[in-house]
């Protein structure tokens, strides 16, 4: 168990988190949510010796070994994917070199009766003991799987890191620490650079896991897949909930609810026995009964409410000024680097007012259909055009790269802004929360999340009818998330966004462009359409599933394709299995709903204080309606 006490960290006079307390125990799979900025990433730099706290201490036992993924890293560029994945099994090779060495020095030596002989086959042993406690299987096998199950090809395993992107690089780092096989596993964000069927692979790998888990990510189907424990921070507090993110929403805002109501009827009861002593304070008649409401009024234990914080961006796009009918326009558009061809023959309309998500594996084209659109590259063949009066606001996913790390948060927006727009560039920095000391920041030493927030704020100093969006969500927190969506709905532009994020898209877009397989393929409708046409629940269904779903007239190929038989009788069959799935767990979820009700009843009873039989077959009631619980979960659970 590791163990976190009174932790505090302070910059230049400025508590980030004040006497922080918890645990890790052996089998925690720890969810750590707040906003941005509130010190997540921090606490995990503490707890994996790399960062110091101001005060408090972090007791890691000796027998726990820590493997963490940070946000950001610099990345070896010498060596090919598999060596550089290699390098996680580099003590298993040690290991084997001292034993050759011991090996060789004992068959040089014939002083068997000697001390140093008998410490040389000592040492012998407990090297192969070591050896054989951790070198499970085969190593070279063992990083192969990993690497192709989070994306990379078997072919491009030879290939040197440096031909790949920061995004990439940063998964061979996250293999290197899955093969390590640590006791305890930290991961800040590590979904942000991973597409769905990636994203679906690390989820199955985190649940066969048999460590340790402290996660920090934004997104809530991840947290609730592979979680079941929220820890929060706000305003420099910790809040403990031993369940998975969803769960940690309702109960902590029937806690809040709960919190407020008691202090409300305190404070009412506190009111009345003030009024009541002020009242009758020098009348003899009742000078006990002010002198009981007085003694009461000191014992009583004040309810505080716990502050929230409610900061929360204030994003909103410029008016866009009018275009054209057509905003985008590709004719048998194609695109390779060298022999390797990203997708051709892609016929595409973006017309004024869409909102357009691109999805599909990383690789399949999507950022360099963007960056086609943006003119950084050209078309291999066809052509690609915006149309008239289209003014092209892009974001891009490599921001942080694009942003000069000395310059302070208000210099990134000087540099760019021009007219009467300088004015306000406090304004518009404060409704990215970047408020009083925050512009004066450097961009170095930005949080991925305000980095997100800083490049949004450069996005809106002019307005823009198309806004081409490259993962915009990555490192953004939760709330600021919602709010960006909202913001972005209501935008009176085109828009065109790539995102693996379904719950950001849902309700965003009004048509899908779908990269796979070196073609691209048109979906009129939003994202719940795409899927049901598709039959399934998630990209990762689609991502994985072969093309063998007959399209309907509002789902029409951008390229001709062969078509694939259809096996309709499967396909029904496959219908009324979701069905029957979906009935039972909806039963199933009814029945929790109830066992929940019976417990929350019986937990009041017992804090009656009861006794005798009735307490008796209280308890034994309560016991009975927890197993029952238990059991109804786990079938929940094996239903999904």
């Amino acid at each position: 168990m590791i163990s976190i006490n009174n932790l505090t960290v302070s910059f230049g006079g400025y508590s980030l988190f004040n006497d922080v307390n918890f645990h890790i125990g052996d089998k925690d799979r720890i969810g750590l949510v707040g906003k941005n900025g509130s010190g997540k990433s921090t606490i995990l730099k503490i707890i994996a010796g790399i960062n110091v706290p101001t005060q408090g201490t972090v007791m890691v036992p000796s027998s726990e070994t820590i493997g963490y993924l940070p946000q950001q890293m610099e990345h070896n560029r010498d060596k090919s994917v598999i060596d550089e994945a290699m390098m996680a099994f580099a003590h298993l090779f040690e290991m084997r070199s001292e034993i050759e060495k011991v090996t060789e020095q004992l068959a040089s030596r014939d002083d068997y009766e000697s001390k140093e002989y008998h410490n040389l086959i000592v040492k012998l042993n407990d090297l192969s003991d070591q050896l054989h406690l951790h070198e499970t299987g085969n190593p070279v096998g063992e990083a192969e799987r990993t690497l192709i199950g989070l994306g990379f090809k078997s072919n491009e395993l030879e290939r040197a890191t440096s031909t790949f992107s920061q995004g990439w690089n940063m998964r061979i780092e996250l293999a290197k620490i899955l093969l390590s096989k640590p006791s305890v596993l930290l991961l800040d964000e590590p979904t942000n650079h991973l597409d769905i069927e990636s994203i679906q692979w690390l989820e199955d790998y985190l649940a066969s896991y048999g460590g340790s888990l402290v996660l920090v990510s934004h997104d809530k189907r991840f947290l609730d897949r592979v979680t079941n424990r929220t820890v929060e921070i706000m305003l420099g507090k910790i809040h403990d909930y031993k369940v998975p993110y969803s769960r940690y929403l309702e109960l902590r805002k029937e806690r809040m609810g709960q919190q407020q109501a008691a202090y409300e009827n305190q404070q009412r009861l506190i009111e009345k026995s003030e009024e009541f002593i002020e009242r009758f304070r020098y009348k003899a008649t009742k000078s006990n009964q002010v002198q009981s409401r007085i003694k009461q009024l000191e014992k009583i234990d004040r309810i505080e409410v716990e502050e929230e914080d409610n900061s929360a961006l204030s994003v909103k796009f410029p008016p866009a000024p009018r275009s054209g009918q057509v905003a985008v326009k590709t004719k048998n558009l194609a695109k390779s680097f060298g022999p390797k061809m990203v997708f051709s023959g892609a016929d595409i309309v973006i017309e004024r007012g869409e909102k357009i998500a691109l999805v599909g594996r990383n690789g399949e084209g999507k950022t360099t259909f963007m960056r086609m659109m943006c003119g950084e590259l050209e078309a291999t063949e066809g052509t690609i055009n915006l149309g008239h009066n289209v003014s092209l606001g892009y974001y891009a996913q490599n921001q942080e790269d694009l942003m000069e790390k000395n310059d302070t948060v208000f210099d990134t927006l000087d540099k760019v802004a021009v007219g009467e727009i300088r004015t306000k560039l406090r304004d518009i920095l404060g409704a990215f929360l970047f408020r009083g000391d925050d512009v004066e920041k450097k961009v170095a030493v930005l949080s991925g999340g305000e980095r997100s927030r800083l490049a949004m704020a450069k996005l809106i100093l002019k307005p823009h009818n198309l806004l081409a969006l490259d993962e915009p969500t990555n490192h953004m927190d939760i709330r600021s998330k919602e709010i960006l969506k909202q913001s972005l709905s209501k935008y009176d532009g085109t828009l065109v966004v790539v995102s693996h994020d379904r719950d950001f898209l849902e309700g965003l877009v009004n048509k899908v462009y779908e990269f796979r397989d070196g073609r691209v393929r048109e979906h009129i409708g939003g994202i719940s359409e795409f899927l049901e046409r598709r039959k399934a629940e998630s990209f990762s269904d689609i991502e994985r599933k072969p093309e063998a779903v007959k399209e309907s007239p509002s789902c029409q190929a951008v390229v001709t394709e062969s078509a694939q038989p259809v096996d309709y009788k499967q396909q029904k069959e496959e219908e009324r299995e979701v069905k029957r799935r979906r009935q039972a767990i909806e039963k199933c979820e009814k029945a929790i709903e109830m066992l929940e009700s019976q417990i929350a009843d019986a937990e009041k009873r017992l804090s009656e204080s009861p006794s005798g039989k009735e307490l008796d077959e209280l308890i034994k009631k309560y016991d009975v309606l927890k197993a029952e619980l238990s059991s109804k979960m786990e079938e929940w659970e094996g239903l999904h």
